[in-house]
């Protein structure tokens, strides 16, 4: 997630799994990034749409972007907030990205096991400490949002800015200023559909301070942009950085909150080629379709309002099942009282026979009335 500086040692993502022998905090029991289980999720009321405040930059402001070696990173000016969305106020530190090769994706959170093509981190720190390096080290002293970032049909203009400079940055230690723009426009257009767990950075030292919220709409980018981010860069070994992303870890019975109602579904198994399941997260601009399911590439959402419409629909179908149980027992109860009556009638010395009757059921439409 970031890289908090070089007096932290040296590491990479190839020797992630010791990272706990250097940094004794990766081996703790609030690591991120996490697999988010859309049918375990509990919502809450309380988890109100996030406003961040201050994010469309004047062209004549110049930001940092940097090759850190691990990622890319572009340095955010204090005075972009979260406004709303958090018990306190959150002031903006740096954003950066990750993602997979042209072989596999790359973001570092999953949903119901699904991976998705990248994932962009907004890091921020709690203003109430002296320092960020104090805040990084206190419970709740950062806040990231994230994002999914997914493969659509065309280029997304928010991102040139970044990625039109990454051939400036291609080596390790390289620098260059990019111009101010909307850094709003890098997350998804809701929200105010999110998940919400406590968790730890994503690198080391895998401080466990970090309030995260991961959207459920995702971001679109061209394939083309996707495949800018998987083949521009170098890393610290001269290698092209790719797949820089941790695997997820285990929650020890951390709860993961959900902003919105997410109903319950079939569990989708993720293809083990990699391959994509049949519903997803609504992409940036999509009409958010139904479900909590999350991967795919498809207009859909990670859980998103319409699994609220889903679960809608499946109740509906329910109810429709069951008044059509009852119409029925009603109407062979009301069939088997008549025959009886006529049985009887037929047994009685002074009945008249009667012509035999064709049985029809009611309609619907009959029984209504």
């Amino acid at each position: 997630m970031i890289r908090p500086g070089p007096d932290h040692g040296h590491w990479s993502y190839a020797d992630k799994a010791q990272w706990q022998l250097e940094f004794p905090y990766c081996g703790g029991q609030m690591q991120s990034p996490i697999n988010i289980d859309t049918n375990s999720t509990i919502f809450s009321r309380e988890l109100q749409p996030v406003v961040l405040a201050g994010y469309n930059l004047d062209p004549s402001e110049q930001l940092s972007l940097m090759n850190n070696g691990h990622t890319v990173v572009l340095q955010l000016p204090g005075s972009l907030t979260i406004a709303s969305g958090y018990p306190q106020e959150y002031r903006a530190m740096q954003l950066h990205l990750h993602w997979g090769s042209p072989e596999g994706p790359g973001s570092e959170h999953t949903v119901d096991g699904r991976r998705y093509d990248g994932e962009i981190h907004m890091v921020y720190y709690n203003p109430s400490y002296e320092s960020i390096k104090e805040a990084m080290r206190q419970p709740g002293g950062l806040a990231v949002l994230a994002a999914f970032l997914q493969v659509g049909p065309e280029d997304n203009v928010h991102y040139q800015p970044l990625l039109e400079q990454l051939h400036e940055v291609q080596e390790e230690g390289k620098q260059t200023a990019v111009a101010g723009f909307n850094i709003e426009g890098l997350l998804p257009a809701n929200l105010g559909h999110y998940y919400r767990y406590s968790g730890s950075l994503t690198t080391p030292p895998c401080y466990q301070t970090v309030n995260w919220t991961v959207f459920n709409q995702t971001v679109l980018l061209s394939k083309e942009q996707i495949s800018l981010l998987e083949t521009t860069l170098q890393g610290d070994d001269d290698k092209d950085l790719q797949n820089n992303f941790r695997l997820t870890q285990s929650l020890h019975g951390r709860k993961v909150l959900a902003s919105f109602q997410t109903a319950l579904r079939p569990r989708q198994v993720p293809l083990p080629d990699g391959g994509v399941p049949s519903v997803t997260p609504a992409p940036n601009g999509a009409t958010e379709g139904g479900m909590d399911e999350a991967p795919g590439a498809g207009a859909g959402c990670p859980p998103c309002t319409d699994s609220e419409k889903l679960g809608f629909s499946l109740q509906t179908a329910d109810v429709l099942a069951c008044l059509f149980g009852i119409l029925f027992a009603v109407t062979a109860l009301a069939f088997l009282i008549y025959i009886h009556k006529q049985r009887s009638q037929n047994t009685r010395p002074d009945s008249h026979p009667k012509p035999n009757i064709i049985y029809t059921a009611a309609t619907i439409d009959e029984n209504a009335a």
